[in-house]
């Protein structure tokens, strides 16, 4: 998730706060990371990250050990993923992905999906390289 610039800090801290008042587990995180200076020099299509623009993204990250707890923390990833959209520029880093979010390949590569799925195709077009949330050749 990036968050989008000039978002409320006070709101934004307050629903992230929120997610965090009781965690399922002691090993869930949400990580933030800052980006902006030598990343923002980058043209957007210059490669294929596009999503330059954004001061910093967030990773909520569930974990936990035991199987009875997967809806519960699944639960509170989602819930607090869900509480912090209104602060994102509704981009997503393609790395983060899970495997359940293969629809969301176009938020991670933007308006470079298009010139990405022709070098698939034309590099790739067997799909070999499928191991992850990847750019399907067509």
């Amino acid at each position: 998730m990036k968050v989008a610039a000039g978002n409320d800090i006070a709101a934004f801290s307050k629903s992230a706060e929120k997610g965090f008042t009781k965690p399922p587990s002691t090993q869930t995180e949400m990580a933030f990371a800052q980006l902006g200076g030598a990343i923002t020099r980058v043209a957007s299509d210059a490669t294929a990250y596009s999503h330059r623009e954004p001061n910093f993204l967030i990773n909520v990250h569930g974990r936990w050990d035991a199987a009875a707890n997967d809806d519960k923390c699944v639960g509170w990833a989602r819930d607090l993923f869900t509480a912090l959209a209104p602060f994102s520029t509704g981009a997503v880093y393609v790395n983060f992905l899970t495997a359940e979010e293969g629809d969301r390949v176009k938020m991670a590569y933007g308006a470079n999906l298009a010139k990405l799925v022709g070098i698939k195709k034309k590099y790739d077009p067997a799909n070999l390289f499928r191991m992850n949330i990847n750019i399907r050749p067509s």
